[in-house]
């Protein structure tokens, strides 16, 4: 017969068992929603009233129980604000990725929502940081192929644009204007595709511009879903284009290529052909001006991607 000591040795190492293997675990219960990640885009913050707030507000809504962050860049609303302009977007993206890692709400996936040059900001964070896993990737007239241009921005941030504006005339891919204005990071120059390829700190390496990083590829591939919402009439980015992975053709501003022409697809250099041919990709479009839609188009669109 067992001492006693030997029986509760036993007892433990069965518990200890019984615990390592149960489902639940170490997984989300069925009924449990997965968390929504967003990310504003420029000249705004997380938690506007008439933009972020209310998208948040309106997933809780849609979704009752659901998690949803939306990310603040900094320690104040104003600060989240000003970040967007001048903070460094690779210690953005870092900073973020800290967060999603420490979040103990997130730690079995979520869905991620990218509001403009959010969206290739969340996309960077896909491709460079793989836990918590990102499950389904929106954006919303993301710059994926980055802008040549800075038509307007929204409301009072407008006479920061216009200083914007002129840096970027100045000198778009010197080393100082890259490494402290966000919209030069993502600056894309047709006529001069090799300074771009060798100078932007940010887009050309999350597009493999400069050489195939094989965890950016293998970490994007992971997604379910990867969504694309283009503003057919959006009189901010351009090229419109560049909401679906298009661009400007080389040596000129005025034509246009689709994904499906570019180098990045068809040498697959960041898995899109692949996540095209297995259904990964959505690419959907709705008439209005940047970030322009109806709540009912949203629900109807966008809901079930995140439930």
């Amino acid at each position: 017969m067992a001492s006693q000591g030997g029986e509760w040795t036993l007892l433990l190492f069965c518990f200890s068992f019984v615990w390592e293997t149960v489902p639940w675990k170490i997984n989300r219960n069925a009924t449990e929603p997965t968390p929504v990640v967003i990310w504003h885009g420029m000249g705004d913050s997380c938690c506007n009233p008439l933009s972020m707030g209310f998208i948040k507000k309106l997933v809780e809504q849609e979704i009752p129980g659901i998690y949803v962050l939306s990310l603040e860049i900094g320690n104040t609303i104003a600060e989240d604000m000003e970040n967007s302009f001048f903070m460094n977007v690779n210690d953005q993206v870092n900073l973020v990725c800290n967060i999603l890692s420490k979040d103990k709400k997130l730690v079995n996936g979520y869905n991620a929502m990218g509001f403009s040059q959010g969206g290739q900001f969340l996309r960077a964070v896909a491709q460079r940081c793989p836990s918590p896993a990102m499950v389904n990737l929106i954006t919303f007239g993301g710059q994926h192929q980055g802008v040549y241009g800075l038509p307007h921005c929204p409301g009072v941030s407008s006479h920061i644009c216009n200083w914007i504006r002129k840096m970027l005339n100045l000198g778009a891919y010197s080393s100082p204007i890259q490494e402290h204005l966000v919209q030069a990071e993502y600056w894309h120059d047709p006529l001069n595709e090799d300074l771009y390829r060798n100078k932007s700190i940010f887009l050309a390496d999350i597009n493999q511009e400069r050489g195939v990083n094989e965890s950016y590829k293998n970490n994007l591939m992971k997604l379910k879903k990867f969504v694309m919402v283009k503003f057919s009439n959006d009189t901010m980015v351009d090229p419109v284009a560049s909401e679906w992975f298009g661009f400007y053709k080389a040596g000129q501003a005025k034509d246009t290529y689709d994904l499906q022409e570019s180098v990045l697809y068809q040498e697959d250099r960041l898995g899109l052909k692949a996540m095209d041919k297995a259904r990964k990709l959505e690419f959907l479009t709705t008439n209005g001006d940047h970030l322009q839609f109806s709540k009912e188009w949203f629900i109807n669109n966008i809901v079930p991607y995140l439930k």
